[in-house]
């Protein structure tokens, strides 16, 4: 009985290490809007969800995400991409966490501990635009390390006009 568990074991460990992707996760999937992600970091995928998509468009919603730092964070710089038929369309960047203001919770958190946020984010947008579309986000360290990274597909279908 224990050879067969360890035997299943080290199959199931195998399969995730031959894998060279982590899976695509569905955030939300509504009548006319459809958000996935997929963690773009090789060596870390993370947690991500909302209560729905319908509330992207208010002026707050709540999210809820979680991941284990591979790296310290005493300084974290995100850069996010709008991404439209392979083209970058936008990039917005800006310092999260910096030693003489942190503007989140988690900033000073160190290698090894668990990050779990629930509450609310504001994105200040009225409507998501109609298409298909990617957006990628990149949180980086002081050091030039990746604590996150992940590749949000959007596919609204309503037509706001």
């Amino acid at each position: 009985m224990k050879t067969s568990n360890v035997l299943v074991l080290l199959v199931v460990l195998l399969y995730i290490s031959a894998s060279t992707e982590w899976p695509t996760h569905t955030v939300c999937k509504e009548k006319d809007l459809e958000i996935y992600y997929k963690s773009c970091d090789p060596q870390q995928d993370f947690a991500f969800s909302i209560d729905k998509c319908s509330d992207i468009t208010s002026h707050t919603f709540n999210i809820r995400a979680a991941i284990i730092l591979r790296h310290s964070i005493k300084q974290l710089y995100v850069k996010i991409n709008l991404i439209i038929n392979g083209k970058t369309v936008l990039s917005y960047s800006e310092s999260l966490c910096e030693p003489d203001n942190p503007q989140l919770v988690f900033c000073g958190k160190k290698k090894g501990e668990h990050i779990y946020y629930e509450g609310p984010v504001t994105l200040g947008i009225k409507e998501i635009p109609q298409g298909d579309y990617t957006v990628s986000a990149v949180l980086t360290n002081e050091d030039h390390l990746t604590v996150a990274c992940a590749d949000f597909t959007v596919k609204n279908y309503l037509d706001y006009y």
